[in-house]
């Protein structure tokens, strides 16, 4: 179980003077060597952000030598905080806590000799006051940098798949509470929801699996004057390889810059979600998308990659 990591992380994220240096000295107090952490300082139009990207390196990963594939967990988020418009921590922020909150637990397990096949890297971003933004129908956190600066501190050429982890309460498509997966992007596909982990959400949740719909608006990037559910999709249009969102979700509307509305027992399903498809995936149970399928939709339709891009009358302004 990983409650008191997700409680001393919801602690130390809900602090209005909270950086990415606290965040490296509280993992590396768990055992993660310090070359193992990195932190980014970046200013943006709305302000400035810290990444933070761990490494968690595995028996059988790439980092040792190893062929096991390497997991990307990506925290996806506007911000932790909207101060001083709100007070506390609020509901957008629990991307970045569930993503920690799986680099604090994986780093705890290493340190006592449990590891995992395949390396495992985890990033996110640490913003305590971070902009909001009209949206409908409920209020989005905006954020200190656009989609495409995250993309390139986070999504990372070494990873063979991504769980990109977001708040995705803002929305009336998916009448749930808990957590809930995407289908499988592919290069500008939208492929079948994996089967696999459907079996690691049934597990780890004990109920019948929830699918989060996206579109294919969602998986183009910001900044084309398209609607967007939210960002929990934007890194498929930094990369080919296979992305599943991982939405902790709602029954109701919740605005992302709400504050109080964190559930910590919805968080803590994400993170063991996480946590297991990891395990699955480096030892080549879990598959994210069926490859022979994807060349095949390929050979017969096409390449739909200019879906990762702004697109052509976008890029003409």
């Amino acid at each position: 179980m990983s409650w008191s990591h997700l409680i001393a992380l919801f602690d130390l994220l809900d602090d209005p003077a909270v950086r990415g240096a606290a965040v490296a000295e509280h993992l590396a107090s768990l055992g993660a060597s310090p070359d193992s952490i990195e932190v980014e300082v970046v200013d943006g139009p709305g302000g400035t952000t810290d990444f933070v990207r761990v490494t968690i390196p595995g028996s059988e990963g790439k980092r040792a030598g190893g062929t096991a594939p390497t997991l990307g967990v990506l925290g996806r988020l506007g911000g932790l905080g909207a101060r001083p418009e709100q007070i506390g921590f609020v509901s957008d922020g629990d991307g970045a806590l569930a993503s920690l909150t799986v680099a604090a637990k994986l780093i705890a397990m290493r340190a006592r000799g449990e590891h995992l096949p395949g390396d495992v890297i985890v990033a996110t971003h640490v913003d305590p006051d971070a902009p909001t933004q009209p949206h409908d129908p409920v209020p989005f956190m905006s954020s200190a940098v656009d989609q495409e600066t995250s993309n390139r501190h986070e999504v990372l050429d070494e990873m063979d798949a991504i769980l990109s982890i977001d708040t995705t309460k803002g929305n009336r498509v998916c009448n749930h509470k808990g957590i809930a997966i995407t289908p499988t992007i592919v290069d500008g596909w939208i492929v079948r929801v994996s089967e696999t982990l459907l079996d690691v959400a049934s597990r780890t949740t004990g109920r019948p699996p929830a699918v989060m719909p996206i579109t294919m608006q969602d998986i183009t990037p910001y900044g084309n004057g398209l609607f967007h559910v939210n960002s929990i999709v934007q890194p498929a249009t930094a990369t080919a390889v296979p992305v599943v969102g991982l939405a902790i979700v709602t029954e109701t509307a919740v605005a992302g810059s709400a504050t109080g509305a964190t559930d910590l027992h919805d968080v803590e399903a994400a993170v063991r979600f996480a946590i297991e498809t990891a395990k699955d995936f480096g030892r080549g149970v879990a598959r994210f998308a069926d490859a022979d399928e994807v060349a095949r939709l390929q050979e017969l339709y096409g390449s739909m990659a200019g879906l990762r891009t702004v697109g052509a009358a976008a890029a003409a302004v």
